[in-house]
This record gives C-alpha cells, sequence and structure tokens, in this order.
C-alpha cells in the first residue's frame, strides 16, 4: 500500500547512510533551540518543544510522504497554540494535537493532499509574510523579558508589552537580545552552513551565567521523555473548533514545505496524501507524549536539503539526536535564557520574509497584489485558517472575474452566406454570431443582454463549437436567449459540436424548441444552408 513505509525509502548504500546520518546531526543543531524557542513562545513550555521536536520528528520521517521533510513544532503553529492555551490553558494542547491528529490522518486516507495545489501564489505568500509578523510579534514580550499581557491578538499583546517595558526601562535584555541577533547574523554571513542559531544561544547563555545577568530562564527540563498516556479527554466537545484549525494548518504548513522541498534535491517527489498520513500520526504521538501539534518545518528541511540528504533516514537521526541531547545535557539546556530564544525566532521571522518574492507579488496585478495584502493583514489581525479562507475566497472572485471578462459575443461577418448577390441579400437577414470562451454564471448575464437586442433579422445563427466551458447558468442563459428571439419572430439555428455541451444544453431544455424544428445541427455549413433556405422561402 501507497501510503505506508516501504524498503524504498531507505538509501541503498552504506555511503548515502552515512550522508544522511551527516545531515540529520546538522538539523539536530539548528532544531534544538528552535524547538525550545517555539515550545516556550506558545505557552506550553520548552519541554513540550523538544518532546514534539523528537517523536512527532521520528513518526513523520517513518511514515511521511517526502524523503527531505523534517517536522516538530513550528512558528505557524505557535501563532494558532497561543490564543488555544488562553482560552483552554496549556492541558488542552495535548488533545488538540490528538484531535488534529485523527482529523488529518484520515485526510490523507481520503485523498485530500492535492487539495493545496489549488492554493494561489498570493495567497501563499500573504500568509507566510503574515505568519513572520505574528512571529515577531509574540517574541516582544520574551525579548523585552516583561510579563506576558493578557490578550490573544500577538501584535497588540507586544504592543503592551513594550508599554509596560518603558515603563521600568531594563538595558539588560535589551542587550542581551541584540548579543543573540549579532552572533546569528554575523555567523550566518561568515558562512551559511554554520549553525548560527545554536552558537548564539549559547554565547548569550554563556554571558549570562558569567554576569549574573538578571533575566528568566527556560528552567527546569525532564532528563528524558515522559511516559505515554492518553491526553486529558474531557471538554472534548469546545476543543474540536480549535483542533480543526490547528489540523487545516498541520496539512497546509506541511504540504507546502514538502512541496518546496521537492525542487531542493535530488529525490522523489513527495507523496501529499502519505504526507498527510504521516503528520496525523506524528501529532497523534506527540500528543501521547504531552507534546504540541506538529507540521513539516520549512527551516529545518531546508537545512536538511542544503546538508545532502537524500532519504528520510536524515530526518529520523535528527530526532534520535535530540534525544541524546535531552538525555545527556538538560541541565546545561535549563540555564538558557529565554531572550536568546526570543532573539533566534526574531531573526527567522525576518529570514521568513523573502523581499525579492514580496517585491514581485505587488508588482505582478493589482488583483494579486490586492489578494496578497488581504491575507497578510486578515493573519496579522485575526488567524491563519481565516486568512487562507479570505484569501482563497477573494482570489477566486477576481479570478472569475477575469475569466468572464474572457468571454465574447463576436458577429462572424466573415461568413460566406451563398454567392455573391446571395450574400448581400443574406447579411440584411441573417446574423451569425460565434459564443468563444466560457459560458457559465459570472458571463451568462453579459451573453444574454448581448444576444437578445438583436433587430431587425429573420434569422440568428449561434455558433457554440469554440465555446471553452459551460455551465449550468450559461446553458440556461442560451434557453433565454432562444425564448426571447422566438418571441420576436426570430429563427434561431444553433451549432453545437461537444457532446457535453449537447447534453447539458438538452438537460436544462435550452434545444427543446430547436431540435422540434431541426433546428440544431453539428456541422457550420448545414446550419448556414438552412438559414439561406428560411430566408428564400420567407422571400417567395
Amino acid at each position: 500500500m501507497r501510503l505506508l513505509p516501504s524498503r524504498a525509502d531507505l538509501p541503498g548504500s552504506p555511503r548515502a547512510w552515512g550522508r544522511d546520518a551527516l545531515a540529520g546531526l546538522t538539523v539536530a543543531v539548528v532544531a534544538l533551540p528552535l524547538a525550545l524557542a517555539f515550545g516556550v513562545a506558545s505557552g506550553v513550555g520548552a519541554q513540550a518543544g523538544v518532546v514534539t521536536a523528537i517523536v512527532a520528528g521520528l513518526v513523520t520521517a517513518v511514515f511521511g510522504g517526502s524523503d527531505l521533510q523534517v517536522s516538530g513544532p513550528t512558528g505557524a503553529m505557535t501563532v494558532v497554540l497561543v490564543p488555544i492555551v488562553a482560552q483552554h490553558g496549556v492541558g488542552a494542547v495535548p488533545t488538540v494535537a490528538l484531535l488534529a491528529g485523527v482529523i488529518v490522518l484520515v485526510g490523507g486516507v481520503l485523498g485530500a493532499g492535492r487539495a493545496v495545489d489549488y492554493l494561489p501564489w498570493p495567497v501563499v505568500e500573504g500568509f507566510t509574510v503574515g505568519i513572520a509578523v505574528v512571529i515577531a510579534a509574540q517574541q516582544v514580550p520574551l525579548a523585552l523579558d516583561v510579563p506576558r499581557p493578557g490578550g490573544e491578538n500577538a501584535v497588540a499583546v507586544g504592543a503592551r508589552a513594550v508599554r509596560a517595558f518603558v515603563g521600568r526601562f531594563d538595558a539588560e535584555p535589551l542587550l542581551l537580545l541584540g548579543l543573540t541577533v549579532l552572533v546569528m547574523v554575523v555567523l550566518t554571513r561568515a558562512h551559511r552552513s554554520l549553525p548560527a542559531a545554536l552558537a548564539a544561544v549559547g554565547v548569550t547563555t554563556v554571558v549570562v551565567g558569567v554576569t549574573g545577568a538578571d533575566v528568566a530562564l527556560i528552567g527546569s527540563l525532564p532528563a528524558g521523555l515522559p511516559a505515554p498516556g492518553l491526553p486529558d479527554l474531557h471538554g472534548l466537545p469546545s476543543l474540536l473548533g480549535p483542533a480543526l484549525v490547528v489540523a487545516a494548518l498541520a496539512a497546509l504548513e506541511s504540504l507546502l514545505s514538502a512541496r518546496v522541498a521537492d525542487g531542493m534535491a535530488d529525490t522523489r517527489r513527495h507523496d501529499p496524501d502519505r504526507e498527510l498520513v504521516g503528520q496525523g500520526l506524528g501529532n497523534i504521538a506527540s500528543a501521547l507524549f504531552g507534546g504540541m501539534p506538529a507540521t513539516g518545518a520549512l527551516a529545518r528541511t531546508a537545512v536538511n536539503a542544503r546538508s545532502g540528504a537524500g532519504s528520510r533516514v536524515a530526518a529520523a537521526t535528527h530526532a534520535v539526536a535530540l534525544l541524546g541531547v535531552v538525555l545527556v545535557a538538560a541541565s546545561v539546556v535549563e540555564q538558557v535564557p529565554l531572550v536568546a530564544l526570543a532573539g533566534v525566532l526574531l531573526v527567522t521571522a525576518w529570514r521568513m520574509v523573502d523581499r525579492a518574492t514580496v517585491r514581485a507579488v505587488l508588482r505582478s496585478t493589482r488583483s494579486d497584489a490586492g489578494v496578497f495584502l488581504l491575507t497578510l493583514v486578515v493573519t496579522v489581525a485575526v488567524d491563519l485558517v481565516t486568512a487562507v479562507e479570505v484569501g482563497l475566497l477573494a482570489a477566486g472572485v477576481l479570478a472569475l472575474g477575469t475569466l468572464a471578462r474572457t468571454s465574447r459575443v463576436v458577429e462572424d461577418s466573415d461568413v460566406a452566406l451563398g454567392t455573391d448577390g446571395e450574400h448581400a441579400l443574406l447579411r440584411r437577414h441573417v446574423l451569425v454570431y460565434r459564443l468563444d470562451g466560457p459560458l457559465f454564471f459570472a458571463a451568462a448575464t453579459r451573453f444574454l443582454s448581448e444576444l437578445t437586442t438583436v433587430t431587425d433579422v429573420r434569422v440568428v445563427v449561434l455558433r457554440l463549437g469554440n465555446l471553452a466551458m459551460l455551465d449550468a447558468t450559461g446553458a440556461r442563459a442560451v434557453a433565454e436567449i432562444v425564448d426571447q428571439l422566438d418571441a420576436r419572430g426570430i429563427t434561431v439555428i444553433v451549432k453545437v459540436a461537444d457532446e457535453e455541451h449537447l447534453r447539458l444544453l438538452r438537460t436544462v431544455g435550452a434545444l427543446h424548441l430547436l431540435e422540434s424544428r431541426g433546428h440544431v445541427l453539428t456541422e457550420l455549413e448545414p446550419a448556414l444552408a438552412h438559414a439561406r433556405r428560411h430566408v428564400a422561402r420567407e422571400e417567395h
């Protein structure tokens, strides 16, 4: 069964195994500070972040649909979890992860993985930039070392944190934040393959230990994984809504990350349905160990690809390496200052925004730029899933408008209606119209208004062979055109070549009157000959 692991998932040579293991170790170095930071930023704690990276990372590496995908806690999921924690408490997070995992798993089994192909580019980019803004706003309380103010909107909470900090100004957090950012920027510019995030966290942790700076630390971590068990299932109905949001985000972000990863290395293309199965199982496993929801993580996946990974062994190695850190170095990780993790995420948020891509979207078309900005604003002001829904709706409406404008009613004056003498006569009595493009609900009214204003003719020939699309509304418009012209004594002859269009026109009753008179034809010449005979009879 293609949704389950197979021998083809594993490397074919010892050299490939070694290369993948090395790539996995490199990813683990990058993933550790991010897992800690996202756990803290979500409000569920650093332990949950690391547990999620280990458990979900390993399960999705085995069962997922991408050879390169690395899964774990992400910034986008953090954005969704903060209001869930504020409303339902930390204890609800594993339950939400369990429910979301089941939903995503079912989606994969039912073949929902292809749905991401229908997301427009401006929606994806607006979504990405919006996430970056929210991630940055969420870090403000940690970066300034002030208690997190109340509220669910990240930007509003960040603004309140700034006001609180100004009221009790302390230079220490700002200096430590600046140090973290500086180390990351310098090391990245020196060599992109250096573990800049880990080094920045390490340097800032040492400085805090030496100077005794009074800032909040991560605190106690377990020296191992907690025992698995079912999360608290009380209040399940109230958590179904949040779980649907988490599931939608987990599926969306994972499939987008896997699609990007396909172009980063010479590996098999991902299987989107299997990817959803893997992500669903990963979230279920994370919930059983008290973790948080996980998704495919583009930043870690990109590091994996750039490090030479060729199979899912690399992602599995990253999870095992993180487990080793927890077992051996938990006491060291406990001393990491939260301001250092905030600095890592601020830099991560900045790097999520591709300025060249944003400029390209804004310069493309006004409608695409509008969809991009709308998705971005709704992401920041409301939430991610609503932003995708609104962006899709706006993009769909604009696309339908554009599509409708491509449909045309063309008076086919070049069609020969007979000999030269006949042609001049028949041109006064016969009009031939060619309907081009799509005839559907968004264009039907315009077709109807254009064709029913015809006057001073005896026969109208409608050429429908060039219709690119016909829906029930368009077919009904043809019926109304026929009825209105017939009521004014104008004979209508329809030329239809497409069998599907012909079937639909018959189904809505558009051709009943015409077929009874023999006025529905599949070729143009017989249709024109019929028009000539009709005019000739009336002339005599």
